[in-house]
């Protein structure tokens, strides 16, 4: 027997521990925490009472989680999780039927998108049966920081530094991912509300790559708990070829050793058109888990 409702605030750690608990029995290590969760619920346009749940069993004790997002105004994204000790029980079709329940009131017209680890395959065929197909491959690519990865130099003409301000980082990925699959890009103000919504924001971690006074590169990242993580790494075109994404790369290794973090992670389009699952290898990272992306509409 299991209950589902909204999750509160106080449901934090136990959601963060289904989290954990999937984690651990695929890969042997933690890749979501607390930090993580609340960035998630403190996106803009997200309610935690209506756009998210949590399965308890007859103890009270939280065993999945599930949440569904409009990312965008015709797309719709959701994804769950439930504790490896408790699948099999019908927890995990409760919550799809959640999310598609939600789905429907936040975009009548949408495509809907789900992700799910790539070796559930129960999942998958959960998804098959519901008319969903899978449309993008992703990994979670790692490297550890001891020994303390070295920041090396920037490109010939090329300095790299954090930003002053945000406008020269949005204005750089909006050119560097225009051509990427699934990308929308956001307005300034509006892409600037959601980065400063993050508990975890914390800009002295971003770099920007510039050519004289035009900025050519940028990462950004934050860290949770023991883990840094790099979230968009993006050059001009113009730019590419020069080195300049595995000189922020490098710089910001760096900058989370000195942090005392022991390792960092980021999320990789598998099919990316630039090749960035091999520029992550030459700079010392690997492939650690692979997720997959399904897709309806």
């Amino acid at each position: 027997m299991f209950e589902l409702r909204a999750p509160t605030p106080d449901d934090l750690a136990a959601v963060a521990a289904v989290l954990a608990a999937d984690d651990l029995a695929g890969s042997g290590q933690v890749f979501f925490d607390e930090g993580f969760v609340r960035d998630d619920w403190s996106r803009p346009g997200f309610a935690l009472a209506d756009d998210a749940w949590v399965a308890s069993d007859v103890a009270g004790t939280v065993v999945g989680y599930a949440q569904v997002l409009r990312e965008d105004p015709d797309i719709v994204e959701s994804w769950g999780v439930v504790h490896p000790e408790h699948r099999g029980r019908g927890i995990g079709t409760a919550l799809l039927d959640r999310i598609e329940a939600r789905a429907v009131t936040l975009a009548p017209a949408f495509r809907f998108r789900h992700a799910i680890n790539a070796r559930d395959h129960a999942a998958a065929e959960l998804l098959r049966a519901r008319g969903l197909r899978p449309v993008r491959h992703f990994h979670y690519m790692q490297i550890d920081l001891d020994p303390r990865p070295e920041p090396g130099g920037a490109p010939a003409g090329v300095r790299i530094e954090p930003p002053a301000d945000l406008e020269p980082v949005h204005a750089v990925l909006v050119d560097a991912f225009a051509d990427d699959w699934g990308y929308h890009p956001e307005p300034f103000d509006r892409w600037t509300a959601e980065q400063t919504a993050s508990p975890s924001h914390d800009p002295s971690l971003w770099l920007v790559a510039w050519d004289g006074d035009e900025p050519v590169g940028a990462v950004t990242a934050n860290l949770w708990d023991d883990r840094g993580w790099v979230g968009e790494v993006g050059v001009r075109a113009s730019h590419r070829g020069r080195g300049i994404a595995g000189a922020l790369l490098r710089r910001s290794f760096a900058t989370f050793a000195d942090r005392g973090l022991a390792r960092v992670l980021l999320n990789v389009d598998s099919a990316n058109p630039t090749g960035a699952t091999a520029l992550y290898e030459r700079v010392g990272m690997r492939v650690v888990w692979r997720w997959d992306l399904w897709e309806r509409g």
